[in-house]
């Protein structure tokens, strides 16, 4: 069933669990997370994200998306991952997104609100959920960010006036992870975690995911974070299980990256030790 974020990230906020923001940058990849969704139970964010526009459209992704998740039985969220900027928003809106992001971190606070505020004004309209990102979580490659840029830490005592100022549905916080894959496991501050999830009640995310060790991140999503973006866990695995195994045609090479994919979706899902979420007809 197609949603919006709200009641599947504050449920998960109460339960100590997290859902997985996987992001599809076609059909295969799209189908895959819906798949193991479906199998499981259990909810998604079926995550696009704007730098992806070049591999796949937004026209695409909206189509894709809408249709996958109106046909499964589990709380499926269509949502725009690092919208750079209203537009595009407005535009994923438009065409059935029920959940956004607004990126705007790399702006000043001030101006951070007033982009985030004026995204939060419209998309409410469309009983469409916003996120919004406080700090700045850097960027190891290009995957889902579209520059390469380090981590700046989100600030407790802005927290509560950011929330406040823009009435965001959820917030992604820098706690010391990044985008793409790092040389060694980072030092996630989980003081820093606990300090900012004691002080508000809206969904906290982590950006940057893929790769920062099983056991942070299953600290992270049993202890304040409620939706972990997951993408170069995906492709990476998937391409090194086609360079490892040596399939014989193009046919078997697309059925060994989804059936990779599945098994790292599976793995993540049981890191995050999410839960079914009811949801009445």
């Amino acid at each position: 069933m197609l949603v919006n974020s709200k009641k599947v990230l504050l449920d998960a906020k109460k339960e100590n669990f997290a859902v997985p923001a996987t992001n599809f940058i076609d059909l295969d990849t799209a189908r895959t997370y819906v798949s193991v969704a479906q199998k499981r139970g259990l909810p998604l964010m079926l995550a696009y994200a704007q730098s992806h526009r070049e591999m796949i459209s937004i026209e695409e992704a909206a189509l894709i998306g809408k249709f996958l998740a109106k046909e499964s039985d589990v709380p499926i969220v269509l949502h725009l991952d690092h919208g750079e900027d209203t537009d595009f928003i407005f535009r994923a809106i438009e065409l059935g997104f029920t959940s956004v992001m607004i990126d705007a971190s790399s702006e000043s606070f001030k101006d951070n609100i007033a982009i985030t505020r004026k995204v939060v004004d419209y998309a409410h309209q469309f009983d469409v959920t916003v996120e919004a990102e406080l700090g700045h979580v850097g960027s190891n490659d290009f995957s889902e960010s579209p520059t390469i840029t380090d981590s700046i830490y989100t600030e407790v005592e802005d927290v509560l006036e950011f929330v406040d100022q823009t009435g965001v549905d959820s917030l992604a916080i820098s706690i010391g992870t990044a985008h793409g894959i790092y040389k060694a496991a980072p030092k996630i501050n989980f003081d820093r975690l606990e300090e900012i999830d004691q002080m508000t009640e809206v969904p906290l995310v982590l950006h940057g995911g893929s790769s920062s060790g099983d056991a942070n991140l299953n600290r992270c999503a049993t202890h304040g974070i409620s939706k972990v973006n997951i993408f170069s866990d995906f492709i990476n695995d998937a391409f090194a299980a086609i360079s490892d195994q040596h399939p014989k045609d193009y046919l078997e090479l697309k059925t060994m990256a989804n059936q990779t994919m599945q098994e790292v979706l599976n793995h993540y899902y049981d890191v995050f030790e999410t839960k079914p979420i009811a949801y009445q007809s």
